[in-house]
């Protein structure tokens, strides 16, 4: 079972109607007993960085997340999900951020372009990629669908596997062992999305 856990920020309902689509169960869920049992994690998240955390850390799921992660268990950060896995956000400053990727979270430079960065890019996919790969069976510069003003920045430049175009280069899904997270949103990204999602469902 995929859980996908709800911590009231995300589109629960469309990431769940996408990994059905696929014939993954999937379910969305603030149960901690759930996210125990589950094969797969998903982290989803809406909005700004302080505001994801607060409710995260409100919902009492951090520690069966991060146990999760430390045993193995594979996890899918969508959008802000990405963002919350570094160690904190220029949206938020003094706000701390999982800290599973070290980095930070800066706003996107691109003074001629209009932030947020709204609408369909093309990703630069990079080699090599992780023995997950999401971008399997993809060209090398799909296109998918993006709402965001902020970006991540790693420590380690490694951990990012694609990246777009807006005004600078801007970090597009980073991976890092058994974490895979993308800025996009692969459930708003038609079949590409489809075909990334089912890569994390099958990987």
């Amino acid at each position: 079972m995929i859980a996908i856990i709800d911590y009231g920020v995300g589109n629960l309902f469309s990431v769940e109607k996408a990994f059905t689509a696929l014939g993954a169960e999937a379910r969305i869920t603030s149960q901690t007993t759930e996210i125990r049992r589950a094969s797969k994690i998903v982290l989803p998240g809406v909005g700004a960085f302080g505001d994801c955390m607060k409710n995260l850390q409100d919902s009492g799921l951090i520690p069966a997340i991060l146990k999760a992660v430390s045993d193995g268990v594979p996890l899918l950060g969508i959008c802000v999900g990405l963002q919350i896995l570094f160690e904190g956000s220029d949206e938020s400053p003094g706000v701390a951020g999982l800290g599973l990727l070290p980095g930070r979270v800066r706003k996107i430079q691109a003074p001629s372009l209009k932030i947020p960065h709204m609408g369909w890019n093309s990703l630069e996919v990079r080699q090599p990629r992780q023995s997950v790969d999401l971008f399997k069976g993809l060209s090398e510069k799909p296109f998918v669908y993006f709402v965001h003003s902020y970006h991540a920045v790693p420590k380690d430049a490694k951990v990012i596997t694609a990246t777009c175009e807006y005004g600078e280069q801007i970090t597009s899904a980073v991976a890092k062992e058994n974490i895979q997270a993308t800025q996009f949103h692969p459930e708003k990204s038609g079949d590409v999305g489809l075909c990334i999602l089912k890569n994390f469902v099958t990987g």
